[in-house]
């Protein structure tokens, strides 16, 4: 895959009944140790890092993957001429990640991203 998924979400309108039924289910740790309060679950062996995001109260609940890109920028203006629509523009994270989310042409969201060196 030329353009891997790095990353994914859930966002919910509840994410501390979202975190308890996972924690529950899986034994999924969450940690909330970082500048946006954003629930992260650590990559396990084999897997990739994740988390549980606020959505708004009257929204349905959805997963949400992220595609690493080398040019954010570059990406988001093909994106958005192949018929795609921003949600959230390109930011930088507080760790120095960037990250823009779009909605594609069938109304799914996803986010892109350009990680920083680590």
């Amino acid at each position: 895959m030329s353009r891997p998924v790095v990353r994914w979400q859930i966002v919910s309108p509840d994410p501390n009944a979202t975190v308890r039924f996972y924690r529950r289910l899986f034994q999924w740790e969450t940690d909330r140790a970082n500048a946006l309060g954003y629930r992260e679950v650590p990559a396990a062996e084999g897997g990739m890092a994740g988390g549980v995001w606020p959505g708004p109260e009257q929204s349905q609940p959805f997963v949400q993957l992220f595609v690493s890109v080398p040019d954010l920028g570059q990406h988001v203006s093909r994106a958005t001429e192949l018929g795609a629509k921003v949600l959230v523009p390109p930011s930088v994270l507080p760790d120095g990640d960037t990250m823009a989310v779009l909605l594609d042409p069938l109304r799914m969201p996803f986010g892109i991203c350009t990680l920083r060196d680590r």
